[in-house]
């Protein structure tokens, strides 16, 4: 039966497929630190913990300020479903928030939405201290406070294996470099959408740090400060993700609607598909052969950046098979 038939027929199954984006688990779960249950600390934490979630959701510090969600903040409990602690270490207070609920909160207050379809971090992260020069591994104990980092900013992050020959390729000048080559050639077993170069050294009891970041053919640096290893990875996943969020994030009411055309359709690739468009509110127009017309509400630049965690590439309009409808976007796997 054909990728059409069965589009017409409702058989279609939602299968995984080996792609680079990574559907983010957790995203609308919290952990702040605690040092008591009292009733009042708890108030606090969940408070910073509704600001963590807005800005994981959308990117922006100011946005959890935004004046209609004014009772949100008075009473969080409105879009809460579960907290509880756990013990740690460090101890913390989990808040589970409710999706359906957060996100129609966001979208009531126009502003704009990330969704859970994320590009996958690959972090090449070098420490400097009194002990030496190390890079972090998957696995090693010390990649623990970078993995709750990147969860805490809603970032997939993947560590390399750090053996022989990746520390050759892991230095200091490497990572500081504005040329990604070497990096990119030995991260390519990885499969991730986007690599992440941290420098981090401690000076007089304080960590610093130099960052780059390679997205496609675009680049992002910065330096981040902490008072331990795990506030200083907080605050370059927290910059990282900040960076990354107006790539994806949309905003409802401001973008147009338009029509978008994907070639070389699969039914695995249907249900990735249609978890990339959620965000953009895609909805079928039309199936012909292994063509497929979506309508969807966003930007060109986000749908672009969208499509690239599936590893899609735009067909020049030149190129373009004629259709009955006349997308303004064409894509092909």
């Amino acid at each position: 039966m054909r990728f059409h038939q069965l589009i017409a027929v409702g058989c279609l199954s939602f299968f995984s497929l080996a792609s680079h984006a990574e559907i983010l688990t957790g995203l609308y779960q919290v952990r702040e630190p605690v040092t008591s249950q009292s009733p009042d600390e708890r108030a606090q934490a969940t408070q910073k913990a509704l600001e963590t979630l807005v800005l994981r959701l959308t990117g922006d510090a100011k946005a959890v300020q935004n004046p209609a969600l004014e009772p949100i903040r008075k009473d969080p409990q409105q879009i809460i479903s579960q907290y509880g602690y756990d013990a740690g270490p460090p101890e913390s207070l989990q808040v589970d928030f409710d999706p359906v609920s957060t996100d129609r909160a966001l979208r009531q207050a126009g502003l704009s939405l990330w969704g859970s379809n994320r590009p996958a971090l690959l972090g090449w992260w070098l420490n400097d201290s009194v002990d030496g020069s190390s890079l972090v591994g998957d696995g090693q104990s010390v990649a623990e406070p970078l993995r709750r980092a990147a969860q805490h900013r809603g970032l997939p992050l993947r560590l390399p294996l750090a053996d022989l020959s990746e520390q050759l390729v892991g230095t200091a000048e490497n990572l500081e470099g504005s040329n990604p080559a070497p990096l990119k050639e030995a991260s390519e077993r990885y499969g991730a959408d986007a690599l992440l170069a941290v420098h981090a050294h401690e000076d007089s009891g304080q960590w610093q740090a130099k960052w780059r970041l390679w997205i496609g053919d675009q680049q992002e640096q910065g330096s981040a400060t902490g008072a331990d290893q795990a506030a200083l990875a907080d605050d370059v996943m927290l910059q990282v993700s900040q960076r990354l969020a107006p790539r994806y994030a949309v905003k409802p009411g401001v973008s147009t609607d338009q029509l978008l055309e994907v070639q070389g359709m699969t039914l695995e690739r249907y249900a990735q598909l249609s978890r990339l468009l959620e965000p953009f509110g895609g909805q079928l127009v039309s199936v012909d052969g292994n063509r497929i017309v979506y309508q969807v509400n966003g930007s060109a630049e986000q749908l672009r950046s969208q499509l690239a965690l599936a590893q899609m590439h735009e067909v020049p309009a030149d190129q373009a098979s004629a259709t009955p409808q006349a997308a303004q976007l064409r894509f092909s796997w």
